[in-house]
């Protein structure tokens, strides 16, 4: 495969564009001819005109660095990341599998926990779980839904596998950069969008204010009141907050322009105070509520906890969905799907080992040069071990913490993740990637076309967040036979 004079090489590793051959996979065919014909002037000059165009949208995320709050334009790889739509349309069905029973088990973790006294899954992995929240036993949202919006991240090993790598329930992101990457790519190449069938995802801020209010309490009737929660301005997300209000038509608001009287929420407005009937919070649980959880929290509502329980505002997601999102209980998942809905899982789990399982930990101790050991709880890539990326001091000091805590870990084989062409410096390179479709379950359940490509830009590293250096790629379901 050639771009320019230079050839590009998939170095042995699943590409998703080029086949060990070097050719282009039946569904990249147009989008590697049309890249193929440039060279590397062309490609970086359109590099750069995606790199402006970024800036003039103003599309950025933010880091914190030694106590500071940094803004970053947003890192967005020009060539796409192309899936062909049979393959996808087997990933969405694996997709809905999966968050269907995620919210059949938290439902029943907080009320008659029949798969606990099944010991399907271990009750004290439950009861030890910091995301098993107390004060939501009992409580029965909407649609029997906890986890409204779930972003699963999905990587493919060399064997051209699709596996899901973690599941994120409490307070998934990255959804507003997925649909950017896709304004940007159409604004810096408008042809090529003409030459091929890739599946819209401009529709999901409508899909979401769909499942928001579908969510919201039968009074509300057909017009509910829905506002996106924010911490503020400087949380890392704030980009993200701001989008979807603006694009679902809806107020964004910080928790003190609301209160709650007689278990009911309100927002202050100029006109007086407007019943609020569901709340897209971006706020992690144990902040929503001073009067439940932190009594110092200034980023939330008193008596936020009663209005719920009451059924008298909706919260999406539903406090207490973060007990699905412990890595812990991901290796439970084929497990759980089976118990609640009779079936295997579609798309498989990646090989795991729980170190609170005595022999577990032991094969983990003895091999951790080899794998991935991952807190249960932390996310953006922070708190993890590369074993084989790792020093022998690095070893020395994980098997410490997994000794101490051996609850708190898992470990997995170091995989093999699969690459595409990526532009670094004036040379395509493979970088290794991964993807997280957005899923969204309210009285129904859909999931967008694709979701966030996120590509490790340093040569031969496997960490993709954009917190540590990663990048991204607008991401293409291409309709077979294109």
């Amino acid at each position: 495969m050639k771009f320019g004079p230079k050839t590009y090489s998939a170095t042995g590793l699943y590409d998703e564009l080029v086949d060990s051959n070097g050719n282009a996979r039946p569904h990249a065919r147009r989008l590697v001819d049309y890249f193929s014909g440039m060279e590397p002037g062309e490609l970086l000059d359109r590099q750069h005109a995606v790199d402006s165009t970024i800036v003039d949208m103003g599309i950025c995320f933010t880091i914190y660095s030694e106590g500071d709050n940094i803004d970053r334009a947003w890192p967005l790889d020009i060539i796409p990341r192309a899936m062909p739509g049979s393959e996808w349309d087997h990933v969405e069905s694996g997709l809905k599998q999966r968050l269907i029973a995620l919210n059949l088990f938290i439902d029943d973790l907080y009320n008659e926990r029949r798969i606990l006294k099944d010991k399907v899954v271990p009750a004290e992995l439950i009861d030890s779980s910091r995301n098993y929240l107390a004060p939501c036993r009992g409580a029965k949202p909407r649609h029997g839904v906890w986890a409204h919006i779930c972003g699963s991240d999905l990587v493919r090993d060399h064997d051209g596998v699709i596996y899901v790598l973690e599941d994120n329930l409490r307070v998934p992101s990255g959804v507003s950069y997925m649909l950017e990457n896709r304004n940007v790519i159409k604004r810096v190449f408008p042809s090529i969008f003409r030459n091929h069938r890739v599946r819209p995802v401009n529709e999901y801020p409508s899909a979401l204010n769909a499942m928001l209010r579908s969510i919201a309490p039968e009074s509300a009737g057909d017009n509910p009141e829905v506002v996106v929660l924010t911490p503020g301005v400087y949380n890392s997300a704030y980009f993200e907050h701001t989008y979807l209000a603006r694009t679902m038509g809806v107020e964004l608001v910080e928790g003190s322009d609301l209160l709650v009287d007689d278990d009911v929420v309100y927002m202050r407005t100029i006109d007086g105070l407007k019943r609020v009937d569901t709340i897209y919070r971006r706020i992690d649980d144990t902040f929503i509520d001073p009067e439940v959880f932190r009594p110092d929290s200034m980023l939330g509502i008193p008596g936020l906890m009663r209005a719920w329980r009451a059924g008298n505002v909706a919260l999406a997601n539903a406090p207490g969905s973060g007990v699905a999102d412990d890595k812990v209980i991901y290796s439970y998942v084929p497990d759980i799907i089976r118990y609640y809905m009779g079936e295997d899982e579609i798309i498989p789990n990646v090989p795991t080992w729980r170190c609170s399982d005595t022999k577990h930990l032991d094969h983990v101790l003895a091999n951790i040069a080899d794998l991935v050991v991952k807190p249960a709880n932390e996310s953006g890539g922070y708190g993890m071990l590369v074993g084989p990326h790792a020093s022998k001091a690095e070893h020395d000091k994980f098997r410490e913490l997994l000794r101490a805590d051996p609850r708190n870990y898992i470990a997995q084989p170091t995989l093999s993740l699969s690459t595409a062409p990526t532009l670094c410096d004036d040379m395509l390179e493979p970088r290794h990637l991964d993807l997280r479709p957005f899923i969204l379950q309210g009285s129904q359940i859909s999931v967008t076309a694709g979701g966030l490509t996120r590509v490790a830009m340093v040569k031969g590293s496997l960490v993709v967040n954009s917190s540590q250096g990663g990048g991204s790629k607008d991401t293409w379901i291409v309709e077979d036979g294109d």
